[in-house]
């Protein structure tokens, strides 16, 4: 990879020590203010963080308040988003589009300030951070995204993609899990453009952290790669910023400053306790705290010059303005990069996608192939990662298994001078996640937030338990992020009940907004693909056979894409009677339903295969088009190798499915044992309508 020259950045003129402190002490008064009206919130940490913030925000972040999504903007992400008055103080003050009420109503219905900063509801905001630490592993997806597109698209010294990730973050982000699989993963990558500040304040809801909390942290990340600042006085704006400064030279490292803080700095009786960290401060103490800061204002009044001084709409619109002359010197020279570059960050479809959608879909049919629906998946992959250069796939160390890689995605690989290695000219786009599932699911949330990348990656469906608040992240940020969830069901055989996904369908199902597809075959596989591809702001989660699966014949492909359709009729016996009864199966379980068709045919029992392969997909369509595919009146009976509560939500007479774990033996053998055999069915069809 080329070294490409730093792009020039306007900023302000450093403040003055006297005007700094000011400038921490609006943030301080603010944010007090806000939690104190709201009486709800967490005010120590933003308190406690405004120096280190004024450092940031006011002497290096590259932003434009005037255009939050300009794309060469630098990336800010509250890691401890409970400390969101920070935030939108930082906004207001800077200049963005959210006014003074907007922090009066702080944590009230339908405010731009909720209790945790949410991407989509307040600008500026890049992610949602709730859960401590995935805001962390957020900004590790944004920083690798930026690393990977400047190797796409920086030509000849014109570098379009050139900034950096900032990310705050506290004790309780490096307490989680999470942070250890995304900050060992940062460290493998060198992302040295991902700079993280630690608000090393030592307090926690349960007070004092040491009796619980005492990992060397400095040499903790020393162990991942990372280059570490500190610990420095993160109360000294001056010193901080020198150690930002410090961390933007970075050339093959990501870095952390250890920055030790008072929490609640300026109250002189809440400051350094727990209490300060999620209540109100108290009338009385708020009074004591603006004697103490030497802040005579009211409530929610910041004085002209300090908002002067914090105006960021000048620099921010001289920064921008750099680089759209810089890119459109690199579209001069590079159109097709520069229409290419467009494209990806807008996240739209290349021209011909449809046609590469139906083309992979027809030719899924026409072959008719028996095959698992994860080798289904990875034919589909194929088609689409030679089409659509912005998949970036991956897998929790179960590649071969998952199989999310294609021909057009050779593994991602970071050279010792922390360059990414080129295949053939082009990036790695298969990233070797390692055992780490939730950090995964995290990371693919960063590269989506970002833009650029439409992120993939694989594990077994049984560990989806570990990625699930991910998961419910992207849904709740409605962000194209998509999940292969391959041994699917107690098909998994031999490895038995740990391994055997018994609840999660159902239970994925149940998050709103995401989309759920347990496909039967190779041509609904396809399909399945196609709508997660399509769905701009809906993460999509595929439940994929490990075991092959035969093709089920079908009369078209065009009602597969509504999550539901009439897979086949009852021939001859339906023509006579109409369908006495309705089969709803999914995935491997079709194959049984067709099954069952056929025995009851035999005894002159009229009954119609409906394929449910997203029931998150089909619950969208018209009501008529859902009577239409399940009739009134007509019995249905529910076919999944899964939880059976899920699916009396259809109205359904009976259920064959299994409500306790599975058992290690061969797929073969569970199935029959679980009761999973077309005679099964056929008899279950039998007594519901015997009723």
């Amino acid at each position: 990879m080329s070294s490409f020259p730093a792009a020039s950045l306007a900023v302000p003129t450093p403040a003055s020590s006297a005007d700094a402190s000011q400038m921490a002490n609006a943030i301080r008064v603010l944010s007090m203010d806000a939690v104190q009206q709201a009486n709800s919130g967490h005010p120590g940490a933003p308190m406690g963080m405004a120096d280190i913030a004024v450092a940031l925000w006011h002497r290096h972040l590259k932003h434009n308040p005037a255009d939050p999504h300009w794309f060469d903007r630098d990336r800010f992400v509250l890691s401890n988003g409970h400390g969101s008055m920070l935030i939108y103080a930082l906004l207001h003050l800077t200049g963005y589009d959210l006014p003074l009420e907007e922090l009066k109503k702080f944590r009230s219905l339908h405010s731009k300030t909720a209790g945790h900063p949410e991407v989509g509801v307040t600008p500026g905001v890049e992610t949602t951070t709730g859960p401590l630490g995935q805001g962390l592993t957020n900004a590790v997806g944004m920083a690798l995204a930026e690393k990977l597109l400047a190797t796409e698209f920086n030509r000849d010294g014109l570098a379009i993609v050139d900034h950096h990730t900032y990310v705050f973050l506290g004790d309780g982000c490096l307490m989680e899990g999470i942070s250890h699989e995304a900050c060992a993963l940062a460290g493998a990558w060198k992302l040295n453009k991902l700079v993280a500040v630690y608000d090393d304040n030592g307090i926690s809801i349960d007070g004092q952290v040491t009796p619980w909390f005492v990992d060397d942290t400095p040499r903790r990340f020393q162990a991942y790669g990372w280059n570490v600042i500190g610990p420095i006085d993160g109360h000294d704006t001056d010193t901080v910023d020198r150690a930002i400064a410090d961390a933007r030279r970075s050339a093959d490292k990501p870095t952390l400053i250890v920055a030790k803080t008072q929490i609640g700095k300026g109250s002189p009786n809440r400051a350094n306790t727990a209490k300060a960290h999620g209540e109100a401060l108290g009338l009385e103490e708020v009074k004591l705290t603006r004697e103490a800061l030497g802040w005579p204002h009211e409530p929610f009044v910041v004085p002209p010059q300090i908002y002067q001084a914090w105006d960021a709409k000048a620099s921010g619109r001289t920064a921008q303005a750099q680089w759209e002359d810089r890119f459109a010197t690199y579209e001069a020279a590079h159109p097709e990069l520069a229409a290419e570059f467009r494209r990806r960050m807008k996240g739209e479809l290349p021209r011909n996608f449809a046609q590469v959608a139906v083309d992979a879909a027809v030719a899924a049919h026409a072959k008719a192939e028996t095959v698992a629906t994860r080798k289904a998946s990875q034919l589909a992959l194929e088609a689409f990662t030679a089409a659509l250069p912005e998949l970036l796939g991956g897998s929790a160390d179960l590649t071969g298994s998952n199989l999310t890689n294609t021909k057009s995605t050779p593994p991602l690989r970071i050279d010792l001078a922390g360059h990414v290695k080129l295949t053939e000219g082009q990036i790695g786009r298969h990233i070797n996640y390692g055992v780490r599932e939730f950090g995964m699911a995290a990371v693919m949330n960063g590269l989506a937030l970002h833009g650029g990348y439409i992120p993939y990656g694989g594990t077994f469906l049984t560990f989806s338990d570990y990625s699930r608040n991910a998961i419910r992240m992207a849904a709740l940020m409605k962000r194209r992020v998509i999940h292969v969830f391959t041994h699917d069901s107690i098909g998994l055989g031999e490895d038995g009940p740990t391994h055997q996904s018994v609840e999660h369908a159902a239970s994925l199902r149940l998050i709103p907004h995401l989309d759920v597809w347990r496909p039967c075959d190779t041509a609904e596989t396809s399909v399945a693909w196609t709508v997660a591809l399509q769905n701009t702001s809906r993460p999509t989660a595929l439940l994929l056979s490990r075991q092959n699966l035969p093709y089920a014949p079908k009369a078209g492909l065009e009602d597969i894409s509504k999550g539901g359709y009439v897979l086949a009729e009852p021939g001859e016996v339906g023509l006579r009677h109409g369908p006495q009864a309705v089969l709803i199966a999914t995935g491997s379980e079709v194959q049984l339903a067709l099954k069952a068709q056929e025995l009851l045919a035999q005894q002159d029992i009229a009954v119609r295969v409906v394929s449910l392969p997203s029931t998150t997909t089909f619950d969208r369509q018209s009501a008529a088009y859902k009577q239409e595919v399940l009739p009134a009146g007509i019995p249905r009976i529910a076919v999944e190798a899964g939880v059976t509560d899920f699916w009396w939500k259809y109205g359904c007479a009976a259920v064959v499915g299994i409500d306790s774990y599975g058992e290690s033996a061969p797929a073969n053998v569970l199935f029959q044992h679980f009761g999973f055999t077309p005679q099964n069915v056929a008899d279950t069809v039998r007594a519901a309508l015997s009723r």
